[in-house]
């Protein structure tokens, strides 16, 4: 037994350094609360100051938590503070309603459908969309989180620029590689020279929960269908923003959709519309019912714009998987089920403008549309999902549907590089139709094997994941489509 001098107290035990916890703790939270009133118009000067003479940092820049534990005193007064946020009010909730009948009162009149191919060519797009979501995310995983001129040195630097294939270390000048290194979790998997199928990630995680969903409950599934099925199938450590701090919302008793209310600063970002490409497949032909099933999953972790973009991607996905739209119809479509003042739907308007305005059918012209983009949203997170879907209607604008051009505009644009190539190649696969109609240099490295985590679904492949997800499809009587606003 160790002694100690007379009335020394006995040293504590070893418990190793702070546990820093990403994307839950008050202290990183209440920086994020700050950045989103301020986007939505909250008045939080008050609260600001409160927080910076207390010593309260910022918002982390990029990463989930701060560099070093803060001050404990600092916990209590940003949960104090978290909750005033949330009582100041908001001067844009009439034009952003989150609930679904708000959002659809601004609909067009009729019912938003297009026509629907048969049964085979559906299962056949169907694989091309799995495939493309698959690639492009792969295309952005290992430039995740790096900034728009580290992800431009890289691809210069190894005769990738303009982007056109998977990003690789061979021939990277190591004082570029220093400035810039490749996201941690991805340079082992997800470069040219070591891609061996397609490496987890949330982008098709969450798919694969969203066919394990409609699987088990059917397309009328509820909210808290989709909350168990997390509970049941997805570790916590594998959730992030918005979708961490509604599971540890769950695990608190909280129930939706108050878990996408309760102190969560990241209810606006980019993490709902990951989920949203199964509803859109699903519901082929059928966009105002993908929207409206997309709704339905997103209210769990997200409000408002984080809504929308989910619910716009399903549209624009179901246009396209009926087989009769092209890419700016089925943009059209999206378009359509967001409420039209709202600032994701003057995004995605933006985007699709400074697309037109630059010279298509050559990657070099899209640079200064994305240039354009981060000047107008430089103040926002890079995984926020106003201009995210600003970027993503861009890219696809700007590539006229054409799968490459697709993906590699929208990995290019940087901000959450790996969402933005996996939505933007889901979509660009069903145009494309089938997977022969997909560049081998895509999809031959993908090994038609995806890694997962999720159900018993490891090394999966997907041509037997577009079966299993055409075979959910529901066929909607074909409609005259309704106009986009």
């Amino acid at each position: 037994m160790t002694t100690t001098a007379a009335g020394a107290r006995p040293a504590p035990p070893a418990y190793g350094a702070p546990l820093r916890v990403t994307w839950v703790q008050p202290e990183d939270l209440l920086g994020h609360e700050l950045r989103q009133a301020a986007e939505d118009g909250r008045d939080a000067a008050g609260i600001a100051h409160r927080w910076r003479t207390a010593g309260g940092p910022p918002a982390p820049d990029r990463a989930g938590a701060s560099p070093g534990p803060a001050d404990p005193a600092l916990r209590p007064l940003a949960t104090a503070l978290l909750d005033e946020l949330a009582l100041l009010p908001c001067p844009l909730a009439d034009d952003e309603p989150t609930e679904l009948t708000g959002i659809q009162r601004s609909w067009p009149r009729g019912t938003l459908t297009a026509r629907v191919d048969g049964e085979g060519a559906l299962t056949a797009r169907l694989e091309a969309a799995w495939l493309g979501r698959a690639a492009g995310c792969l295309l952005g995983k290992p430039v995740e989180k790096l900034p728009l001129d580290g992800i431009r040195a890289i691809a210069r630097s190894t005769g990738n620029w303009p982007l056109r294939g998977y990003f690789t270390g061979t021939g990277l000048d190591p004082a570029v590689a220093a400035r810039h290194p490749w996201n941690r979790r991805s340079r082992d998997t997800s470069l040219a020279e070591n891609i061996a199928g397609m490496p987890e990630d949330d982008d098709l995680d969450h798919p694969l929960l969203g066919l394990l969903l409609l699987e088990r409950h059917g397309p009328g599934f509820g909210t808290s269908d989709l909350a168990q099925l997390w509970l049941d199938e997805l570790p916590a450590g594998r959730t992030f923003t918005a979708e961490r701090i509604a599971y540890r919302n769950l695990l608190d008793g909280i129930e939706p959709p108050d878990t996408a209310r309760y102190r969560n600063p990241f209810r606006e970002w980019i993490g709902a519309r990951i989920r949203a490409d199964v509803h859109g497949w699903t519901r082929p032909g059928d966009p105002a019912a993908a929207a409206a099933q997309a709704w339905r999953d997103a209210v769990l972790s997200h409000t408002a714009n984080g809504v929308y973009a989910a619910m716009f991607a399903a549209a624009a996905l179901s246009a396209a998987a009926g087989g009769d739209a092209d890419v700016h119809g089925a943009l059209r479509a999206g378009l359509a089920v967001v409420p039209p003042r709202s600032r994701l739907a003057r995004a995605v308007r933006l985007g699709i403008a400074a697309a037109h305005d630059e010279p298509t059918g050559t990657a070099e012209g899209f640079a200064a549309v994305v240039d354009r983009l981060h000047a107008e949203y430089r103040h926002h997170h890079w995984v926020h999902a106003v201009p995210n879907a600003a970027l993503l209607a861009a890219a696809l604008t700007h590539a006229d549907g054409d799968f490459t051009g697709s993906l590699c505009r929208a990995v290019s644009g940087g901000w959450d590089t790996d969402s933005n190539g996996a939505t933007a190649g889901s979509l660009a696969g069903l145009l494309a139709g089938s997977p022969a109609a997909l560049p081998d240099r895509w999809t031959a490295p993908l090994g038609n094997r995806l890694a997962t985590g999720v159900g018993g679904l490891d090394g999966i492949g997907f041509d037997t994941l577009a079966r299993r997800t055409a075979a959910l499809a529901v066929r909607t009587p074909d409609r005259p489509e309704a106009s986009a606003p």
